[in-house]
């Protein structure tokens, strides 16, 4: 045994010995590449907020250690991420303005929680954080950014205009996702003048309370995609506003909330037309309204066209299918906003109200082109009342089941 032993462990050496020599060198087929996840690019530079001085503990505003850190981020020519670490952050006003000398995009990581100055005096425009003059941009991480709205939501007059958590100024090329916002003072997040902008695994939280505190508000902005994101917050959860263009939501859930708009539009002058929206497998939960399209009475001319609201579920909503085309405005005069090409397409769900479609359009300018196919809604009020369609100036055509019953 002992011999037979030794002439095996011979034969493994020799065979050891002639693999490493290249001799009968074989792949083992049943074998395949470990799968790992995409390592960091080794020459990127990580610009700390800590290291040019913010201080964590949410006592002292840190905002100018932030605007030093990002113009040492976004003046350097390799690749660059800014990276907001760990920790509770204390800021004021903060601009992260280019153009960026760097391949793109530029990363800005935020892993802590970053605390708004919780004073409306404190901010001199329409934002907190601001992003601004960027191709290439790329805003993620696991942290929070906290307005600490419920400080100065008592001060909102309805006329004041608060600042936005997170503005996108003339930015292209743009990503933000899986950052949470909570509590913001105006907007959640606001995107303007930009182009190419993604925003996606969002988690946005304010009291359905809360005055003006849109989710996420698209203005003059074309090829924007909103998706796979949660909202709750007491306003608008995703507001599509003058001159936007190709913008699509998709597996969005939200509520409390005013719902999806288009709009409001019309409200100010030589306002650009809004095109191409589509809303799809979405959700919306205990929210004041579904899908609606707001224009202000006694407004310029303009349009809102080719859009389509498809596969939407509706958990007791109190307006769930509106058109609003006298809203906010005290004037006596009819909206000149032309709507035509809306698709409504598989809505199904329950309405908190027992008028399950409201269509209030402009006597000046009908609704043209109104598609409804296959709506199927329920109204679970406290009241036995009939659920009906109220139309006004809209020319509709119907397709398939309707409930509540369309409008004659």
């Amino acid at each position: 045994m002992k011999s037979l032993a030794n002439a095996l462990l011979i034969l493994c050496l020799l065979a050891a010995s002639c693999e490493a020599k290249g001799l009968g060198r074989r792949a083992p087929a049943a074998i395949s590449p470990r799968r790992t996840a995409p390592r960091r690019d080794p020459n990127e530079k990580v610009f700390n907020v800590l290291q040019y001085g913010a201080k964590p503990g949410g006592k002292q505003d840190s905002a100018l250690s932030f605007i030093r850190a990002w113009r040492a981020a976004c003046n350097y020519r390799g690749t660059a991420r800014l990276l907001i670490p760990m920790g509770t952050f204390l800021i004021g006003a903060t601009i992260f303005q280019g153009p960026c000398l760097g391949p793109v995009p530029i990363k800005v990581q935020i892993a802590g929680t970053l605390k708004a100055v919780p004073d409306p005096s404190m901010y001199e425009e329409d934002f907190w954080i601001l992003f601004e003059n960027i191709n290439g941009l790329l805003v993620t991480g696991t942290g929070t950014v906290d307005g600490q709205g419920n400080a100065v939501w008592k001060y909102n007059d309805g006329g004041s205009r608060f600042p936005s958590s997170i503005k996108f100024n003339h930015v292209a090329n743009g990503i933000i996702r899986q950052i949470t916002s909570v509590n913001p003072m105006g907007f959640h997040i606001s995107i303007v003048l930009s182009q190419n902008i993604r925003a996606k695994h969002l988690h946005i939280t304010a009291p359905a309370t809360s005055p003006n505190t849109d989710g996420i508000h698209i203005s003059q902005s074309s090829v924007v995609k909103v998706s796979r994101s949660v909202i709750s917050t007491g306003d608008d959860c995703v507001a599509i506003i003058q001159g936007s263009t190709d913008v699509s939501v998709k597996k969005v859930t939200c509520g409390p909330g005013h719902g999806f708009s288009v709009g409001s539009l019309g409200k100010y002058p030589d306002e650009k037309d809004v095109r191409g929206v589509v809303v799809t497998n979405c959700t919306l939960r205990n929210a004041d309204n579904g899908v609606r399209i707001k224009t202000w009475g006694g407004s310029p001319p303009s349009q809102a066209s080719n859009i389509l609201f498809q596969d939407i579920i509706m958990d007791n909503v109190k307006r769930p299918i509106i058109i609003d085309q006298t809203y906010g405005s005290k004037s006596n005069s009819p909206s000149r906003v032309k709507i035509s090409d809306v698709r409504y397409i598989n809505i199904r769900g329950t309405s908190a109200s027992e008028v399950g479609v409201d269509l209030k359009c402009s006597e000046a300018v009908p609704c043209e082109k109104l598609y409804f196919s296959n709506i199927n809604l329920k109204y679970y009020g406290p009241k036995k009342l009939p659920f009906t369609s109220t139309c006004t100036n809209a020319k509709v055509n119907y397709v398939g089941n309707q409930f509540p019953p369309p409008c004659r």
